[in-house]
């Protein structure tokens, strides 16, 4: 059986509850292969199956069943261009966010004293937020 290396996924099965946007997109700098440019920044990564620049964003999962240190997550997005969250319409300081295109890639963590596994999350862009979470669904109202 071929499993892919990157699963993909919908988003309420990793984030039941819209996550929050709690930081800046920025891009991903490549500190593996790249030389510094003559300023002494460092290029931004490019995803080796497109070719595509890579950005992350930190957000917050309110999920009251996350562990602490699940709490906030960086979420990579492959996009040529720097992609634009959608307009807060929450009345909070954190932009709730729907991940398009939203992949999983496990990997294995062996920084500390007993190897984990790990997930990348990866998404393509930016989507409005869908109301309403799995939580909510099947339960009597």
């Amino acid at each position: 059986m071929a499993i892919a290396r990157k699963l993909t996924v919908a988003q309420e099965t990793v984030f039941p509850l819209p996550p929050y946007l709690v930081g800046a997109v920025e891009p991903v700098l490549n500190f593996d292969q790249a030389a510094r440019r003559p300023d002494g920044s460092r290029p931004q990564q490019l995803d080796k199956e497109t070719g595509l620049p890579i950005w992350q964003v930190a957000v917050l999962d309110p999920d009251p069943e996350a562990g602490n240190r699940e709490k906030t997550v960086v979420v990579k997005l492959v996009c040529q261009h720097q992609p634009v969250p959608p307009e807060n319409k929450s009345g909070f300081p954190f932009t709730p966010v729907r991940f398009t295109d939203l992949t999983v890639t496990p990997w294995i963590d062996d920084n500390g004293p007993r190897p984990k596994i790990a997930y990348s999350l990866r998404a393509t862009g930016f989507a409005e937020p869908t109301s309403g979470t799995t939580r909510d669904q099947g339960k009597a109202a």
